[in-house]
């Protein structure tokens, strides 16, 4: 761009402290300052040189700005310490008829969470005790048809094979249940050719 090369030159050839910015018409930003100096020295000399400040309007709206926030927060506090039952006396009856009413429609809120919380957790417990019951009924099962087998007998711990015993020790948690298969183990041939009872073994 020409206008850049004759701020370039004037930089260079006047040892002048340049600082050139161009927008075109379609927003496209052009700039050249020059490298002895920085935009924001330009600037600020170009305040302290004319007597007049560029920032003043900024800084105004931006303490506008912080001075409204203060004010929400401020208000903010003061309804929360309201809301705990403090600041209450400079309160006429109408505000404290809108606080007491704002405030039972904030508990409600919270007792329906509540009560909706409770109620996941009650079905997710049911299903789970649901599926412990159906497990022992498998369970139960499985040892009553252990018991009709012919080849399974049952004893606990002081060796009665009373299927009812096991059935009491397997309720009440008893450990020391266990089953045993009959299984004739070989024949034993006698004296004389014959042939002997067949003995029984733990298979």
């Amino acid at each position: 761009v020409g206008i850049i090369k004759k701020a370039r030159e004037l930089s260079v050839l006047c040892d002048a402290q340049v600082s050139l910015i161009m927008f075109s018409a379609t927003e496209k930003l052009s700039e050249y300052i020059s490298p002895t100096v920085t935009t924001k020295k330009v600037f600020d000399r170009y305040q302290q040189t004319a007597g007049i400040n560029l920032w003043s309007t900024h800084y105004e709206r931006m303490q506008e700005n912080l001075n409204k926030q203060k004010e929400i927060n401020r208000r903010l506090r003061k309804e929360i310490r309201q809301r705990m039952g403090e600041d209450l006396n400079e309160l006429s009856i109408d505000v404290l008829r809108g606080l007491e009413q704002n405030m039972e429609h904030s508990l409600n809120i919270v007792r329906e969470r509540k009560l909706k919380v409770i109620r996941t957790q009650s079905g997710t417990y049911r299903k789970k005790v649901t599926n412990l019951e159906q497990v022992h009924k498998k369970l139960m099962r499985e040892l009553e048809g252990r018991n009709e087998d012919p080849h399974y007998v049952f004893a606990n711990h002081n060796g009665d094979g009373d299927y009812q015993s096991a059935l009491e020790l397997a309720n009440n948690g008893g450990s020391h249940i266990f089953a045993l298969r009959l299984q004739p183990s070989q024949p034993i041939l006698r004296e004389g050719g014959g042939y002997g009872s067949h003995d029984l073994r733990l298979a």
